[in-house]
């Protein structure tokens, strides 16, 4: 990452906070447990009719901790270490680890919801089987990837795939993007969106991150929008008023 302000730069955190070491422990742990112990795989992967026609409730929560492989936990752990480990400094550890939970319980209880609701609605499985199980931390992770880029939406990362910077923005939006054109099938499309969409309703209604946009900062940033484009309007229409001014005072021999 790279601090424009100073010209920085520097791979990974400077620091890791005891959170995210605590964090990273309980998912190795658990994904440790899920091979030992198979019962904690099976009762701990959200699942629509396992979750709600099934009664458990538990699973929004604990499907987060297990992952479907080692390059799956890897590649959490170390998005989490790499965004989480900074977001966790500035804002203090208690802070973090609610948001934390927030977004990752948020996201399975999304994940276990609406795929029944079109089945429920009569519709039949729109979604998919609803009996597919879901697991990993990238809800969360979303959520934690979302918040920085609010916190220092100019902040430059350099990408490892594709090797290029890019300002922290455009962070989520160029991950949703590979993740619906060229991801795996396995990927959890809702779970991601579902950990973006419960952050920033976390965020926005929290009101403590400036950059994280509610409805009333999007309804002003509409009307200047549109006030732009009528001022626009009104210049374009002056500019071709003196053209036209300026055609009619030719005077031809």
């Amino acid at each position: 990452m790279n601090g424009r302000g100073n010209q920085r730069i520097q791979f990974g955190p400077p620091v890791t906070p005891q959170v995210i070491k605590n964090l990273m422990i309980a998912n190795a742990a658990v994904f440790i447990a899920q091979f030992l112990v198979p019962a904690v795989y099976q009762y701990g992967v959200v699942i629509p009719d396992a979750t709600w026609l099934g009664l458990q409730l538990w699973r929004p929560f604990t499907y987060m901790w297990l992952h479907g492989g080692p390059f799956h936990l890897a590649f959490n752990m170390f998005a989490l270490w790499m965004f989480g480990s900074t977001l966790a400094l500035y804002w203090g550890e208690e802070r973090f680890l609610k948001y934390y939970l927030t977004c990752g319980v948020g996201a399975g209880v999304l994940i276990a919801t609406v795929p029944l609701l079109p089945v429920i609605a009569g519709w039949g499985p729109v979604f998919g089987p609803t009996g597919i199980p879901t697991l990993g931390a990238s809800g969360a992770v979303m959520g934690i990837l979302l918040a920085f880029s609010f916190t220092w939406p100019d902040r430059t990362i350099q990408l490892l795939f594709p090797p290029i910077p890019l300002k922290a923005i455009w962070l989520i939006p160029l991950i949703l993007f590979f993740d619906f054109t060229s991801g795996p099938s396995n990927v959890s499309h809702l779970g991601h969106l579902g950990g973006v969409a419960v952050g920033w309703i976390y965020l926005a209604q929290e009101g403590r991150t400036p950059g994280a946009p509610n409805l009333k900062t999007l309804k002003l940033r509409y009307q200047r929008y549109q006030m732009r484009k009528k001022l626009r309007a009104v210049h374009d229409e002056a500019r071709r008023e003196r053209e036209q001014k300026r055609n009619d005072d030719h005077t031809f021999h």
